[in-house]
């Protein structure tokens, strides 16, 4: 009997490395791609190791020691993450492995949640290394054991890349089973291989080269990769990944007589493209992001001396940002074939207020930012880094945000090139530990006159709450080393380390003038647990009331932006709401004293 669930994307992508039998699995929290490691560690059987690297380095690293035993193993990442895994990942694809790996790089067209939309198939072309493109929940689910055997065939890691729609969409999912032997881990000392000097390089990469052919064919007959030619048809069309899914349900609403190829795997399959380009006169490529296939496929005709028209992103028939959409497809058609079909509408429009994303009712964050901004002033320059604090933007701290750890190391180039203006900078607990050390010790041992505010909220927030090194229990909520993040700043070198509890004004206020005044690299530690951790560890602070008899209706406490304080324009006063989560900052910022706890 067929057992169906219906989850999410990613849990879907879960249980397919379960069923591949995988047997260590890494990773760096990063939406879209978090709850794949999240959940493989909420299993209670699990006969596999798990663990939240620091950073998508040392979890790529990590898998590759697990591959090299000669056991399955999976790191995840987000798109961006590859760039930080990309040092170990290029060598790896010369060295290879011998137990199957599975780098999952989930990638996020429209930037739902990333400073770029980087195409990680330009990845796996530069690696030379194969990549998997699901179109479905349910196929990401069936390519993951078959992905883990071809890596095992061809001793080669391979790429799985996800999109934020198959990996935050959810589907009814036809399940498999799981298989209960496993590989015995083994180390084979092959010195030629693991050890990549130069004279073990030149051979390995002649190597990389020799099989790319072979994992082309095998990739052709693979079941992700298919052709429907139609005898009549004039024109044909080629779908990627999901795409494929809104190009061929497209198609078959319309009823139009075209021939269809769908692309899973890269490299692509060429011997299909060329049967397919043999039996039209035009092709409409359709593929998120990089004109990745669309390349492939004109190099193929021109070789073929095939004159088959062919239009994708080149001549702007399909766009090369954001995502794609059933919409998308049905203009490029019209561009394409001069087709006249109503395009769908792609939302219904509503005159709807606006809600931009704001920090936590109660949150540490905004209580630190308040008192940065009070005592460095709008004039100073405030580099910021990837995190829930990249919101304090709204309260004028964030003035650049580049990447995981770039915070400390632009303060200090902004420094060094002679900024006069005093230079604070914020980064998060987690992405200190993921890349921010080296810029804090770069820094230190450079003599950047700056200050770094760490804003230690104990958890790994805006990715879903995973741990780091700093909080003292690891994925499987193990007990672990506690990381003291002030140790390790004075162990750097940094001439002045402060922890102070943000929600105390004066406390962090001191410090921060203390800081600025300092000459050196100083840093202020803001250590305040996340208000969500606290809700779900069932610790509830007392909540905070408005005295409308003592409230003048200067607003500054709205101003400090909690959105559990509201203004009621008709009695000119300041209301608290029932988000209030009693930080107590907004009594400390009211002049009046009208802002009291609420009494038991």
């Amino acid at each position: 009997m067929t057992t169906r669930e219906y989850m999410l994307g990613n849990v879907a992508i879960a249980r397919g490395l379960l069923e591949g039998g995988v047997q260590v699995a890494t990773g760096y929290p990063g939406t879209p791609s978090s709850e794949i490691i999240d959940t493989l560690a909420a299993r209670k059987d699990r006969d596999y190791y798990i663990e939240w690297s620091v950073n998508e380095k040392v979890a790529m690293e990590v898998a590759v020691g697990a591959a090299w035993a000669g056991v399955r193993a999976v790191v995840t990442m987000k798109h961006v993450g590859l760039n930080v895994a990309a040092d170990p990942f290029m060598t790896l694809a010369y060295a290879g492995t011998k137990g199957g790996l599975i780098a999952i790089v989930a990638d996020d067209p429209s930037c739902h949640s990333s400073q770029n939309e980087q195409d990680t198939r330009r990845y796996a072309q530069f690696a030379l290394v194969p990549c998997f493109d699901p179109s479905t929940p349910q196929e990401a689910k069936d390519m993951l054991p078959y992905a883990f055997e071809f890596s095992e065939k061809f001793e080669i890691p391979v790429i799985f890349r996800p999109t934020t729609r198959i990996s935050h969409g959810k589907s009814d999912i036809e399940l498999g089973e799981i298989p209960t032997e496993k590989s015995a881990p083994h180390f084979e000392k092959l010195l030629d291989r693991w050890v990549m000097l130069p004279k073990n390089a030149r051979p390995r990469h002649t190597h990389l080269l020799s099989i790319q052919q072979p994992m082309e064919d095998a990739l052709a007959e693979s079941p992700w990769n298919s052709l429907e030619l139609k005898p009549d048809a004039t024109f044909g069309v080629i779908g990627a990944g999901i795409a494929s899914v809104y190009a061929k349900e497209a198609l078959q609403e319309l009823g139009l007589e075209a021939s269809f190829l769908k692309i899973g795997t890269y490299p692509v399959p060429k011997k299909l493209i060329l049967e397919l380009l043999e039996t039209v006169n035009a092709v409409l490529i359709f593929e998120e992001l990089e004109p990745v296939v669309e390349e492939q496929v004109k190099m193929i005709a021109q070789e073929a001396s095939l004159p088959v028209l062919i239009m994708g992103k080149t001549g702007g028939f399909v766009p090369r940002e954001g995502e794609l959409d059933i919409s998308a497809f049905l203009e490029a058609l019209n561009k394409a074939f001069d087709l006249d079909i109503e395009p769908q509408k792609r939302s219904i429009p509503l005159e709807l207020a606006p809600r931009p994303p704001a920090l936590c009712a109660g949150c540490s964050h905004r209580a630190t930012f308040y008192s940065m901004r009070k005592v460095f002033g709008k004039d100073a320059v405030y580099p910021s880094d990837i995190g829930c604090y990249t919101l304090g933007i709204q309260s004028g701290t964030v003035e650049t945000t580049l990447c995981m750890g770039s915070s400390i190391s632009i303060a200090s180039g902004l420094y060094h090139a002679g900024e006069k203006r005093p230079i604070c900078c914020s980064i998060g607990d987690s992405t200190f530990f993921h890349t921010g050390m080296n810029s804090l010790l770069n820094a230190v041992f450079n003599k950047a006159n700056i200050t770094v505010t760490i804003l230690d909220n104990r958890i790994t927030a805006m990715t879903g709450h995973q741990p780091n090194p700093g909080v003292g229990f690891t994925v499987t909520g193990e007990k672990t080393v506690e990381v003291s993040l002030a140790n390790l700043c004075r162990a750097m070198g940094a001439g002045s380390v402060v922890v102070v509890d943000p929600y105390n004004l004066e406390e962090i206020q001191e410090a921060f003038k203390a800081a600025k005044d300092f000459e050196g690299t100083s840093v202020v530690i803001a250590k305040q647990p996340c208000v969500i951790s606290e809700k779900r560890a069932g610790i509830r602070r007392v909540p905070y009331i408005v005295d409308p008899e003592k409230c003048e209706g200067c607003k500054q406490c709205v101003k400090f932006g909690c959105p559990a304080i509201e203004f009621d324009e008709e009695n000119k006063c300041a209301v608290i709401t029932a988000l209030c989560s009693g930080c107590g900052v907004c009594a400390q910022i009211c002049k009046f004293e009208a802002i009291r706890e609420v009494k038991r």
